[in-house]
């Protein structure tokens, strides 16, 4: 492969990698905040079941205290059942006593009913406190290696002005001219491959003769299309490369 060439296939390789670095770098928050909104929301199910709980409860204590108060006067009306003097008063301190019980039986069933369904709240509790224990487990890996990810793509930023360096000192400025503008002008990709007689960049296809001299890699030609330099992988196929 001509020298030039192989070069700028590694500059560009380099510089798509800064892009992706970049590109990671600047997700890094959102993402973190996507995270921090999956704990939130499982921290959400668990609040609003613990809160409709402790609703449960506070009506259970006020059914109970209604069923003391209406048991009170069931208490009074029974003392009142053996002062009575007449049918009159017996029969209407009867449907008192009647009606008291009713009440209380409501009352009571409307508290068991409570019971049931604080149980069904607290099992819902358990399992929602094991899935966001779970939960918080998952994200706390999740987030350790987006902060691996961010630091290892922050290297890489560092790092560029050294590697570009390194790898521009041997090619001629007006080459390395023509990279960068083909850089800004197209997307962050100067050099391309082809694949299957076309430009793997614009998806052109190539003049057969064209396709010949790209697939010897021993000059530089740019794409006619999109104007990119091109270059044929040698891993694409196992054929023999043309004379």
């Amino acid at each position: 492969m001509l020298p030039d060439l192989e070069r700028l296939i590694r500059l560009q390789e380099l510089e798509t990698a800064v892009d992706r670095a970049r590109l990671a770098i600047e997700a890094f928050p959102a993402q973190r905040a996507a995270l921090a909104a999956r704990l939130g929301e499982h921290a959400g199910r668990l609040e609003a079941a613990e809160g409709r709980l402790a609703e449960h409860r506070a009506a259970r204590r006020n059914l109970e205290k209604d069923v003391a108060a209406v048991q009170s006067r069931l208490t009074r009306f029974k003392d009142q059942l053996m002062a009575v003097k007449t049918n009159k008063e017996y029969h209407a301190v009867q449907s008192e006593i009647a009606g008291a019980n009713a009440e209380i039986q409501r009352l009571e069933d409307r508290i068991l009913e409570g019971m049931l369904e604080a149980d069904e709240l607290s099992a819902d509790i358990d399992r929602l406190r094991t899935t966001l224990a779970e939960e918080e487990t998952v994200v706390g890996e999740e987030q350790r290696r987006l902060e691996q990810d961010r630091d290892r793509s922050r290297g890489r930023v560092d790092s560029y002005a050294g590697d570009r360096a390194a790898l521009v000192a041997d090619l001629p400025p007006a080459l390395l001219d023509t990279f960068d503008i083909l850089i800004r002008g197209r997307r962050g990709i100067a050099v391309g491959a082809v694949h299957d007689g076309r430009c793997g960049s614009c998806q052109v296809r190539l003049r057969p003769q064209l396709y010949n001299d790209v697939r010897l890699n021993q000059r530089l030609i740019q794409c006619e299309s999109c104007r990119r330099i091109l270059y044929y992988p040698i891993e694409a196929d196992a054929s023999p490369r043309p004379s």
